[in-house]
């Protein structure tokens, strides 16, 4: 059980203590053999999936917990386990250990006039904060990245996910004794208290390297304006979709539906829907239809009430807001000209897309828009390190230093020189 500790000198002293064994366990791990990570990963995979009731049992209390709040659905979807989920938390943990080991990979190697022979490594950051609500399979997902990389990693789980956070965590605890690993190589934070959070934000003593938080945007806002450490973050996901008027209106149709209702409460999601003045005769009232056919709530533009006035006028406040559930603003724009400026004046510089056959569309919108993906003719729940190819993701960073967009392994290294030389001295 996860206890709450008044907060104090005892939340400092206990986190201090948290970082020294991170620390101590990152070093290590820096130089693991890819075997022993790979056998701690598989383990952890075995034990999740040895554990599923146990898993199971501890969200049914975080569920119950929340029950007769005033909590939102994409709030409740991302806080539930069940069995294809613990599968496929399971099924990611593999598809990690499956990964080359990043750490030694030659990233560049170049030879001087003077004989002097460079390479450019990876090598890990050493010790990862992760701080996140609502989503328990963070605890799995984290943990198994960041050991892969050659990380430690403090994870600090919100209260509404403590019970199954622990149990995860547990399997995690059991692939790294199996493997002979650092147990502490992957710990979690045992208090709810908010202190640990502002502990963790301001390095513990030097412990931390980098925070990843993970959660709302009042979390993420907090963490990137406290944080004395480097923080791979995204504040919110207002994502885009723009159609074209060259767009083939059936896959546009199919994409947005996607994009919107597979799951609204993921960053991925889109919020806006952008319509090509040129297809408001034959896109857009198609388009209006079948996301209303699905349950969704369409916040409507001056222009598209001409076309469909029965609809919920969108302010401007819509234009900035992440629903996270069955809504979306949608408005009619000038061309890729018009849907670019959209975009850059209301985006969050995660995810946008284009739906469009005009090769002259496409490669505008993919050299203008800056944000951290860009998807063509496909669903922006795609935004994912799962769907990237990197077994799983830590987050989704849309800063430009360092990691931007789904941070997998590669992107919790850093790197280090390797120079060989045969005697050489500077003149």
């Amino acid at each position: 059980m996860l206890d709450t500790v008044a907060p104090g000198p005892d939340i400092d002293v206990l986190m201090n203590d948290i970082g020294r064994k991170a620390k101590a366990a990152a070093r290590p791990l820096g130089f693991a053999s890819a075997e022993a990570k790979n056998k701690a990963l598989n383990a952890m995979a075995d034990a999740i999936l040895a554990n599923k009731a146990h898993i199971l049992a501890g969200n049914a209390k975080d569920l119950k917990d929340i029950e007769g709040s005033e909590t939102l659905a994409s709030f409740v979807d991302r806080l539930t386990l069940n069995d294809k989920r613990i599968a496929e938390m399971a099924e990611g943990i593999r598809a990690i250990a499956a990964l080359a080991d990043p750490v030694g990979e030659v990233i560049a190697a170049w030879d001087r006039p003077n004989g002097l022979k460079i390479e450019r490594v990876r090598t890990p950051l050493g010790v990862i904060g992760v701080i996140f609500e609502s989503r328990p399979n963070v605890t799995a997902d984290a943990g198994a990245l960041c050991l892969k990389a050659g990380n430690a990693v403090i994870l600090r789980c919100g209260s509404d996910s403590r019970r199954s956070s622990q149990a995860i965590h547990a399997c995690m605890v059991e692939g790294l004794k199996a493997a002979g690993l650092p147990e502490h190589a992957i710990q979690l934070v045992p208090v709810i208290d908010r202190a640990a959070v502002g502990a963790m934000l301001r390095g513990l003593d030097g412990a931390i390297d980098v925070i990843v938080p993970r959660g709302g945007k009042s979390l993420v806002a907090r963490v990137q304006n406290e944080a004395r450490v480097p923080v791979f973050a995204h504040l919110e996901g207002l994502c885009h979709i723009y159609v074209d008027g060259s767009a083939d209106l059936e896959m546009a149709k199919k994409i947005v539906v996607n994009a919107k209702m597979r799951r609204t409460g993921i960053c991925g999601a889109a919020e806006t829907l952008l319509v090509d003045a040129a297809a408001v005769g034959t896109h857009l009232t198609p388009l209006l239809e079948v996301l209303t056919d699905v349950g969704c709530e369409i916040r409507a533009s001056a222009a598209v009430l001409k076309v469909a006035p029965g609809l919920k006028p969108a302010t401007e406040e819509d234009w900035s807001t992440e629903y996270l559930d069955a809504i979306i603003s949608v408005a009619v724009v000038d061309g890729i000209s018009g849907a670019i400026a959209h975009i850059q004046k209301y985006s969050s510089n995660h995810t946008e897309a284009v739906i469009a056959e005009d090769p002259g569309v496409v490669e505008r919108f993919f050299t203008e828009v800056d944000s951290a993906i860009l998807l063509h003719n496909a669903s922006t729940q795609f935004a994912d390190g799962g769907e990237f190819g990197m077994g799983a993701e830590i987050g989704i960073a849309t800063g430009k230093m360092h990691a931007r967009g789904p941070v997998g392994v590669e992107q919790l290294t850093s790197f280090k020189y390797r120079v060989r030389g045969a005697g050489q001295t500077r003149p």
